[in-house]
């Protein structure tokens, strides 16, 4: 395996490692739960758009669309580069 491959997997495995790491992060999404605490409105449901929820929400689509392009790249140049 050339220095290019290696390379590729490295950067590949950290993309996965970050994914992991971000969903694992982010609470699960129970639905009535606000009955149970008296459905009061908080600061985080009233500021939901800056919350920390919200910050993991938009890097875990950050990052999975990264790690989706990269795999399309390094496909099309391993296979360009095989002929």
């Amino acid at each position: 395996m050339g220095a290019l491959e290696y390379v590729f997997g490295a950067v590949l495995l950290l993309f996965s490692l970050g994914i992991i790491v971000i969903v694992l992060l982010q609470e699960g999404h129970q639905k009535n739960i606000g009955v149970v605490t008296g459905g009061a409105d908080t600061f985080f449901s009233k500021n939901k758009a800056r919350s920390i929820d919200a910050f993991l929400a938009r890097w875990t689509k950050v990052i999975s669309i990264g790690f989706f392009l990269l795999v399309i790249v390094i496909n099309i140049i391993m296979y360009f580069s095989a002929k």
